[in-house]
């Protein structure tokens, strides 16, 4: 793994937890977390178990005990890593999203493509795909039970950054992060709409703001969190990132990106609406799924409160009795275990650098439209052009 921050913590869980409560086909072992400053890599490794820490991940992607390659280094380093790991053989999971630009983006699915002929796989880490409620939401539309897709609404709001003194960590910088909120977690938000309609976003309108321009500079940080220094520095990418999409039918998308969502922690919610009935699903609430079924009788008609605990339900056999909640760490485990399942069946994991692209083209179209007074920009394969 390289990376040991926020992410790593998270990707960590995921490793040592999948083994021991999922049967995969083939074992794992946490052989080495990579970090440039060697303390305190040597620390996260001793914390979240991994055999040894190294500094150089050329050195560690070049060694022949090393099958995988799991990246959860900031956005501005993704492409380098991961088109070199996939060079020298190793099969990658990239933390979302995938690069910082559509170029960027691009040269990691060709390296993807070349690496898939030999039988090396790759694979995005948008976790919350594998969320219970969110895999049995997408199963439920798949078997119609919304019917035909009219709208669909998807915001992920968080508020951590409503403090104007929260200091300039690289999340706020473009050269490292890309794009702000639009990137960090509408990713997400677009990666979602695409996974549960199966669907593609095929044109955008929107527009992107930073709010708070100016920072205290960073001293020492983890995760979110920081101590500022002395001085200030300029704050490069967006707070808040609301637009429209079009999918492919003609449906429309609500989106909204926002680290400016007073009292809202983590909410990302979906609701997809049909001409049969409408799912929606809050990750504040992330075991429960809300099903409304326009066949039932008007007068019991109402939204209807899914327990998404079941042995039944995605995932969850390999866990807990029913009712005994799942939490924000178990998708990490379910990542690992459906990328070693593929990489074990020689089939390509989901979603692939190809799906990266896609969500990372409609990004750029969101930040074109923006620049352009939130004119709609058609989202095409090579291309950014006008129109819906």
């Amino acid at each position: 793994m390289i990376g040991y921050g926020f992410m790593g913590s998270a990707h960590s869980v995921g490793w040592r937890q999948a083994p021991r409560m999922f049967d995969l086909p083939e074992a794992v072992e946490m052989a080495v977390v990579v970090g440039r400053n060697a303390q305190a890599v040597a620390d996260a490794a001793d914390r979240w178990g991994w055999a040894e820490s190294a500094t150089d991940w050329r050195e560690v992607i070049a060694r022949d005990d090393i099958d995988i390659v799991d990246i959860v280094t900031p956005g501005d380093s993704h492409a380098e890593i991961a088109i070199a790991a996939l060079d020298a053989g190793k099969h990658v999971l990239c933390e979302k999203p995938l690069a910082n630009t559509v170029d960027e983006a691009e040269r990691m699915a060709d390296a993807a493509a070349r690496a898939a002929a030999r039988g090396i796989r790759s694979m995005v880490g948008f976790t919350y795909r594998r969320v219970p409620a969110v895999t049995f939401l997408r199963d439920l539309i798949a078997q119609g039970a919304v019917g035909k897709i009219a709208q669909v609404r998807a915001a992920y709001r968080q508020d951590w950054l409503v403090d104007p003194e929260t200091p300039l960590g690289w999340r706020l910088q473009k050269e490292h992060a890309g794009s702000g909120a639009l990137g960090d977690i509408g990713a997400h938000i677009v990666d979602m709409t695409q996974f549960v309609t199966g669907l593609e976003v095929t044109a955008v309108s929107g527009v992107v703001d930073t709010i708070v321009k100016e920072r205290p500079l960073l001293g020492s940080g983890s995760g979110l969190t920081g101590t500022a220094a002395e001085g200030y520095g300029e704050v490069t990418v967006d707070d808040v990132a609301i637009f429209t999409g079009r999918l492919s039918t003609g449906a429309l998308v609500a989106f909204e990106a926002t680290r400016f969502a007073t009292g809202r922690k983590n909410d990302l919610s979906i609701e997809v609406s049909g001409d049969k009935g409408a799912l929606r699903f809050d990750l504040e609430d992330l075991n429960t799924l809300w099903f409304y079924d326009r066949s039932a009788p008007a007068q019991t008609q109402g939204f209807t409160r899914i327990l998404v605990t079941e042995a039944s339900h995605p995932y969850v056999s390999a866990w807990w009795p029913a009712g005994h909640m799942l939490g924000y760490e178990h998708g990490f485990s379910h990542q690992v275990v459906d990328l070693v399942t593929a990489i074990a069946e020689g089939t390509d994991p989901e979603p692939g650098f190809a799906e990266g692209l896609s969500v990372q083209r409609v990004l750029a179209g969101v930040e074109r439209s923006s620049a352009d007074g939130s004119a709609w920009v058609r989202i095409d394969a090579g291309a950014l052009t006008p129109g819906v």
